[in-house]
């Protein structure tokens, strides 16, 4: 009996390695001739001070980090590939009140960008229209402890889109 669930274990694991079935977060999408890209500083239509240089930075580190390419952080005609965002809205919104002095209590960031990743004879590769990506974070209650959360925020919201784009590109998704 043993060998019977041993010979059918081995068939289904062969049957299994012919199927073309990937494990996720290996597909390259991307044309193989793609090794340099691109990544002018983002462009921004809201006036937020400096959140496109923040999500440029964030989108740069993580395709150093993550993967084989030769990231170039500006626009170049050399590059194989240019990625282009641009920052459609960024706002900041109340989320709840102290009630004892009426001030906001926690906010909300969000942040909708667009994106688009061309090659050199200008073929869209990637684009995503309307990402959209929040953040929350406290107010102090206390003036004296009072500590600007607001780029930290920022902050950890560019590494969650940058994350995420990163992986959509590389995906496909």
């Amino acid at each position: 009996m043993k060998q019977w669930a041993a010979a059918a274990a081995f068939a289904v694991s062969l049957a299994g390695a012919g199927c073309g079935y990937h494990t996720a977060g290996h597909a390259v999408v991307l044309p193989q001739n793609v090794h340099t890209i691109a990544i002018p500083g983002f462009v921004s239509q809201s006036q937020t001070f400096r959140v496109e240089q923040v999500l440029t930075d964030a989108v740069v580190r993580e395709f150093n980090t993550r993967t084989q390419f030769h990231v170039i952080h500006e626009a170049r005609t050399d590059a194989d590939a240019v990625l282009k965002g641009t920052v459609l809205s960024a706002t900041a919104t109340p989320l709840a009140y102290d009630s004892k002095t009426g001030r906001a209590a926690s906010v909300l960031v969000t942040v909708s960008m667009q994106v688009t990743m061309t090659d050199r004879d200008g073929k869209v590769l990637f684009q995503n229209p309307s990402y959209l990506f929040h953040e929350q974070y406290e107010l102090s209650r206390e003036l004296s402890t009072f500590f600007e959360e607001d780029s930290s925020a920022v902050d950890r919201l560019s590494r969650d889109f940058a994350r995420t784009l990163v992986a959509n590109i590389l995906e496909g998704y």
